[in-house]
């Protein structure tokens, strides 16, 4: 007879750790894709600040939509977690390098977490979900 294993994402701690870190990435990725774009094709900083938004955008809805994805419930509220986090992580690298986000920057990303998290959520289930 086969052992029942909970599943990892049931591990409040990991499933906002990961989902957040995920998020975190996909911001990373999109930054350096739109500064290539500004670099090699823009030749101008005109666009950065719609670019920074955009990043930030799509960062707080994949955090959501992953953790809303794989836990199944509360996404509305899971999301705004992960996008809480997100933007924890946000304020302290500016406050590393000398500066402080604005307000706005924080209700992006706990928007775009919790529509996230609704769309995760109500999503197909993962095939090889336990």
């Amino acid at each position: 007879m086969r052992r029942h294993r909970p599943s990892l994402w049931s591990n409040t701690f990991f499933s906002f750790a990961a989902s957040s870190a995920a998020g975190a990435a996909v911001t990373i990725i999109c930054c350096i894709i739109f500064s290539l774009i500004t670099f090699f094709v823009l030749k101008t900083m005109m666009f950065l600040p719609y670019f920074s938004v955009i990043s930030l955008f799509c960062g707080g809805i994949s955090a959501g939509a992953i953790c809303g994805k794989f836990r199944r419930r509360r996404g509305l509220i899971d999301g705004i977690i992960c996008g809480c986090i997100l933007s924890t992580a946000v304020i302290s690298a500016s406050i590393t390098v000398g500066g402080f986000p604005s307000v706005k920057k924080l209700l992006l990303l706990l928007a775009a977490g919790a529509v996230g998290g609704v769309m995760g959520v109500n999503s197909k289930r993962p095939k090889n979900l336990m």
